[in-house]
């Protein structure tokens, strides 16, 4: 299971506004903000001007349980009778199949689930039951990231919202910002230096996402947020006031997955092929990332990143369905590539020495980490009927003091979240090669080609 190293669209187009006279903001062409219906309207709220979002009360109205979809496709256990874990020591705990929509973002913290997907929905799952949920109003959700007591999403529009639990009630969540503010976006459009030309008679504030947002990330220390779009570019945004500091063209192309490492690194994946670090640099009130180096440079298109706890090792996954991978000692070292999936990868993550990659082929690899830093496939978790398209993965606040488990929670594109248990203390190598496939050899997988052949 250890390979050698090796070297190396489909969005609509939101919030366009055509004929705008460079630092004249009309009335009915702030991106539309007014309203959610037409496609280039969308409200925003922040903490200091909540009176000029009219989708306030929508989106803080309080959650009915009586309207989702779990009256129709509840949480079903499938523990096993006996309490023992198989002999892989993995076993599928839950499985939510929902009526809503594709599940595209998923984000676990302590005993709570936040579940995204291309409905306006935002769920939160508690102890394998439906706990609340909030409405977006805003679609396809990309992307979730938990940031102490605030919840991050991003979202196809370009915009980030940000949430906060209502403290009277903790099954109330209040949007509390969107990004870019309105404050922010209004002082911006007043200077005509701030508009970029994104193409031929177009140009639109440097501080906005003009195209759909891929993912999001933020600073250990939470202070810093990160925004990375199929714009090209990613953005850097103060936790504390949600201002734009930065925006950085990164790459020729979607910018399709991006993490935050330790010592002020950066790391980006694109559907340009090219993996890449950039190092954050404090100036003043502001930041300046400076690139670094260029890990990777190939043909497939980069599709996800991920980086362990210790941020040592460093994860990329591909359309070709294979998983390069770097280990820093004095400098990054690409170790080598693991093939496990028929094709591409969709999404990763890590939990101790294991890791996982889910893939269009619907299958989900957990790899193993040995002492000289290679890597062997002990299992390969299947039950979901689509491609999978997120993975988080926490502790296991169940496992006994001596055993590392982890809880893995996998969402897919066939609109199910699974819920599965890995321990660290498997053994043994699944041996296999798998073959090359197309994505037309997989009739179930059409919703793949809707996102395009290199954007994810």
């Amino acid at each position: 299971m250890i390979g050698p190293s090796r070297k190396g669209h489909g969005f609509l187009e939101e919030g366009s506004v055509q004929g705008r006279k460079v630092g004249k903001l009309k009335k009915d062409e702030f991106d539309g903000y007014n309203s959610d219906n037409h496609p280039r309207k969308n409200s925003p709220v922040t903490l200091d001007a909540p009176h000029l979002d009219p989708q306030m009360a929508v989106d803080n109205a309080p959650y009915d349980p009586s309207l989702s979809p779990l009256s129709k496709s509840p949480w079903s256990s499938h523990m096993k009778e006996d309490s023992s874990m198989s002999n892989e020591n993995e076993t599928l705990v839950g499985s939510l199949v929902r009526e809503e929509g594709h599940i595209y973002s998923l984000a676990a913290t302590k005993d709570l689930l936040y579940t995204g997907s291309d409905s306006k929905n935002i769920r939160v799952w508690k102890n394998q039951k439906e706990f609340a949920g909030f409405k977006s109003n805003s679609g396809l959700v990309k992307a979730i990231v938990i940031a102490g007591e605030k919840i991050l999403t991003g979202h196809q529009d370009g915009r980030i919202r940000v949430w906060k639990v209502s403290g009277k009630n903790e099954q109330q969540h209040k949007r509390v910002a969107t990004l870019p503010t309105l404050r922010n976006y209004i002082k911006c459009s007043m200077k005509p230096s701030n508009y970029v030309e994104v193409r031929r008679h177009r140009n639109v504030l440097w501080i906005k996402h003009y195209d759909a947002i891929s993912c999001l990330g933020i600073t250990e220390d939470h202070c810093f947020i990160y925004s990375a779009s199929w714009d090209k570019t990613f953005k850097v945004w103060r936790t504390s006031n949600f201002k734009c500091l930065e925006s950085v063209t990164a790459h020729d192309d979607a910018v399709n997955a991006l993490v935050v490492g330790l010592y002020g690194m950066v790391f980006t994946g694109s559907a340009d092929g090219t993996v890449k670090i950039w190092r954050r640099e404090v100036q003043g009130k502001g930041t300046k990332h400076v690139f670094s180096q260029a890990l990777l440079k190939q043909e497939c298109a980069v599709t996800a990143l991920a980086i362990n706890s210790e941020g040592n090792f460093l994860y990329a996954g591909s359309s070709d369905g294979l998983v390069n991978y770097w280990v820093r000692e004095t400098s990054l070292e690409h170790k080598g590539v693991l093939r496990g999936h028929k094709l591409a990868v969709l999404c990763l993550a890590t939990g101790g020495s294991l890791v996982f990659s889910g893939s269009a082929d619907m299958a989900i690899c957990v790899w193993k980490r040995t002492m000289n830093d290679e890597h062997v496939c002990v299992n390969i978790l299947s039950g979901h009927n689509g491609p999978v398209k997120c993975l988080a993965a926490e502790r296991d606040p169940e496992a006994m003091c001596n055993e590392r488990r982890w809880i893995l929670y996998s969402g897919s594109l066939d609109k199910s979240v699974k819920v599965w248990k890995v321990s660290e203390n498997t053994t043994g190598q699944i041996n296999h090669q798998p073959q090359r496939l197309s994505v037309d050899q997989f009739p179930r997988l059409a919703s793949l080609k809707k996102m395009g052949s290199k954007r994810y």
